[in-house]
């Protein structure tokens, strides 16, 4: 059983000493889910609740219009992001649902060719702690199998749709294939969990810093979502100057994929790009270079 920690590193937390003498690793999370959402057509009993209007259709009936929704964001948004990156020479990680990448093959090639790594998000955009032990250790050896055709490599990672269930550590530490996973919000710095006696590397997710708040109705404009971003940054930033420290931001390709959403995008990196020691950095290089730095 995992056990809750409520004390982490306290008031003294690790000097980090990132490359270069960073004071800040930022960590930019593309989340790649459409086509894996719940679906009508893929026998699920209703199709997906989320979307970027309130919907008005019976439960059971498809949502043409939030299909939609989802499918902008693989046919446009994850080109202009990509695009974005590209641009300012970011790598980033996608946190990717292996039946989306199934769904546009293009996609897996295509983000490890421009140099993002993947984490695998599920095999589909489903909520694991409903399932029992069995069926999540199925859905996971499916989805490493999967992303692993679709891009050409295996993912390294794990991040879950909202949140783990009660055996969705201990059953990524069984598959063997892991270096850590992303499903905590608990801190601002990769740190151990015990599981089954073993130190298990955890970099923990940020849902402060997340374009989703544009569908939840806490962001309105692109502005909104550049002074999180950017007000983030600058508490963290300054906070390195004696205790380096890790920022997320959390992406979606049909959310800040559209037009007008993007340039905050762009606004943020233009910004992060100004500032001395800052290591924009894939999850991966992170967990590799804890491993190595601070070892268990």
């Amino acid at each position: 059983m995992q056990e809750r920690d409520l004390i982490g590193y306290g008031p003294n937390p690790p000097v980090v000493e990132w490359p270069n003498g960073a004071r800040i690793a930022v960590s930019i999370v593309v989340n790649y889910e459409e086509g894996s959402e719940y679906s009508i057509l893929d026998g699920d009993p209703a199709g997906e609740a989320s979307g970027e209007a309130p919907s008005p259709v019976t439960p059971g009936e498809r949502d043409m219009a939030n299909e939609s929704f989802f499918e902008y964001g693989s046919r446009v948004g994850v080109w202009r992001i990509l695009d974005i990156l590209d641009e300012y020479d970011v790598k980033s990680t996608i946190f990717a649902c292996a039946l989306a990448l199934e769904r546009n093959p293009q996609v897996g090639s295509e983000i490890i060719r421009r140099g993002h790594d993947v984490v695998g998000h599920g095999n589909r955009w489903e909520e694991y702690y409903k399932m029992d032990r069995e069926t999540e250790r199925a859905a996971i050896h499916a989805a490493v199998d999967s992303i692993a055709r679709t891009t050409g490599q295996r993912p390294l990672g794990w991040y879950c749709r909202h949140g783990a269930s009660v055996n969705t550590r201990e059953l990524v530490v069984e598959e063997g294939g892991f270096l850590y996973d992303c499903n905590a919000y608990n801190d601002d710095l990769p740190y151990y969990a015990d599981v089954n006696g073993k130190k298990w590397l955890v970099l923990p997710y940020s849902l402060e810093v997340n374009d989703y708040g544009y569908w939840r109705g806490n962001l309105s404009t692109p502005g909104d979502f550049f002074e999180s971003a950017r007000t983030c940054f600058d508490t963290l930033y300054r906070e390195g100057a004696t205790h380096p420290k890790m920022m997320s931001v959390g992406l979606h390709c049909r959310i800040i994929g559209k037009p007008s959403r993007s340039t905050a995008l762009r606004q943020f990196l233009e910004y992060v790009k100004e500032k001395p020691d800052v290591w924009l950095v894939r999850r991966t290089d992170i967990a590799r270079w804890w491993l190595q730095h601070h070892p268990a």
